[in-house]
């Protein structure tokens, strides 16, 4: 009976009609940065953070999420139609699902696609209504000490799921946390770290770095690898898949949704490591595994069900918790504390219009994806005829006026721009600029249940190891960072990664 009424109140808060024209314009905005390459879901948030400030907050969190979950289904209409993945997630899609496209199979792909993103994001919606309150509950037990020792394992398991060089990652983590202190000590009232500079008393403003790293940082890196785009499917027939292909996806797609809604709540899993995941156990396990990477339907079905069951289930910790799993849940938290709410799980009882709004929401953004996106295949195409260097000129223009708007402030401008090469740079170096957003964010809240549980403990640092929660956390933190640093499995790892 509770859950009914949860779904009650969400759907009061969701149908209004602003609400409904938000997610709407999410969705929608989500399918086109999905399908754009060079423009994901996370240099779009990070880009409509200031506009975020006129809307109401359910309003501008409801359609911040579409764009998210919108851009999942948009990266698989080009990894299908011309092999081009819009979305990191959808590259393992365009595997199988470009050769059915030459196949003259285009429209069971992408039908297929949709059904199994439809599928995966309703399954995992139910599941957030299912688990939201328990974990909810359970978060609000946890005192300094565990929130301090659950953001150090949310690190750590971030660090232990980046690419690449796993000391490279560390790195970049701890640059994160360093530059979330800069600014006005809050309980000594010292500054820190402003060399003098009276704008960085306040701290760095978190759009401003985010557009950086992710908006200008993109740009820079798009800009030196320009692609040409040719769509090789002019027309698109016979979109229903017929008795047998039903037979051969059901499996993948209830397996997919799966993997996706479990790794999706891990710190750094998501859409793409899902997506990776369920497409490499399918391949271990299908009777057809000779036709993968040769127009198998299996192929389209698991990743694109595991990828849109991961970008939903991410939103988990976030909503519960006030934990980011990814860089898309650091905007959204982000988002948050711009609307002057507190993330955590507080909000659900707090603010259950607000909650429960986001996650039936939702389900009408997952319905409105499926009946928008076959209709509009074509527009979608034409869409990609428009060249990458008459796009970033208006993407920049946005990102500036953006910036400006939050304090009428030209150093805002400078920053944007310092932290724009700083993400180039990290391209060229192979440095994930996630897990430094994450430190970002992070660092503050760390800080300060630090101090809070020193205050209560008397200075005794053993009280992050005597509570029982805070110290499992630890050691399972513990053991995840020794476990990838030893060699044999830090190869493996990197070996997977570059697969």
């Amino acid at each position: 009976m509770e859950l009914v009424e949860h779904i009650g109140i969400g759907l009061t808060s969701a149908l209004t009609f602003q609400n409904l024209l938000y997610c709407f314009i999410g969705v929608v905005l989500g399918t086109m940065v999905g399908i754009l390459p060079g423009l994901g879901p996370v240099a779009t948030i990070a880009m409509l953070l200031p506009a975020t400030f006129a809307l109401p907050p359910v309003a501008a969190l409801i359609m911040l999420a579409g764009i998210y979950y919108g851009a999942q289904y948009g990266g698989s209409t080009t990894a299908i139609l011309i092999n081009l993945p819009g979305e990191s997630s959808s590259v393992v899609t365009a595997l199988d699902g470009y050769q059915m496209a030459r196949q003259g199979r285009a429209g069971v792909a992408l039908a297929t696609s949709a059904i199994g993103s439809f599928f995966a994001g309703t399954v995992a919606t139910f599941l957030i209504m299912l688990f939201a309150p328990p974990l909810a509950e359970l978060a609000l037990k946890f005192g300094p000490a565990e929130y301090f020792s659950l953001m150090v394992l949310g690190l750590i398991a971030s660090v232990v799921l980046a690419h690449g060089s796993l000391l490279k990652a560390i790195g970049i983590i701890i640059l994160g946390l360093l530059i979330g202190l800069i600014g006005t000590d809050v309980t000594s009232g010292q500054q820190r770290f402003t060399f003098g500079v009276p704008e960085l008393s306040d701290g760095l403003g978190f759009v401003t770095v985010a557009m950086g790293m992710f908006g200008i940082g993109e740009i820079l890196a798009n800009i030196e690898h320009e692609q040409t785009r040719t769509a090789v499917v002019a027309k698109i027939t016979k979109l229903m898949p017929s008795k047998e292909d039903w037979k051969r996806i059901i499996g993948p797609i209830l397996r997919g949704t799966t993997f996706g809604s479990i790794l999706g709540i891990l710190p750094g899993g998501g859409s793409l490591l899902s997506s990776f995941a369920s497409y490499a156990i399918e391949k271990k396990i299908s009777k057809n595994s000779s036709e993968f990477g040769k127009g198998a339907i299996e192929g389209v079905a698991a990743p694109e069900s595991a990828n849109n069951a991961g970008a939903q289930t991410s939103f988990i910790p976030m909503l519960t918790l006030g934990i980011p799993s990814n860089p898309v849940m650091a905007l959204m938290v982000g988002a948050m504390i711009i609307q002057g709410i507190q993330p955590g799980p507080q909000v659900m009882s707090e603010q259950p219009a607000l909650f429960w709004g986001i996650v039936v929401s939702m389900w009408i953004g997952n319905l409105f994806l499926l009946v928008l996106n076959l209709p509009l295949i074509g527009m979608w195409v034409r869409m990609l005829t428009v060249p990458y260097h008459l796009l970033f000129p208006a993407v920049l223009v946005f990102c500036g006026i953006g910036v400006f708007s939050l304090n009428n402030s030209e150093f805002d401008i400078y920053g944007m721009a310092l932290f724009g090469i700083i993400g180039y740079v990290f391209t060229k170096l192979e440095c994930e600029p996630a897990p430094m957003m994450l430190g970002f964010i992070l660092g503050q809240m760390m800080e300060e249940y630090l101090r809070r549980a020193m205050t209560l403990s008397r200075g005794d640092p053993m009280v992050f190891l005597t509570r029982p929660i805070s110290a499992g956390m630890l050691i399972v933190a513990a053991i995840a960072i020794l476990a990838v640093a030893l060699p044999a499995l830090r190869k493996t790892r990197e070996v997977a990664f570059q697969e």
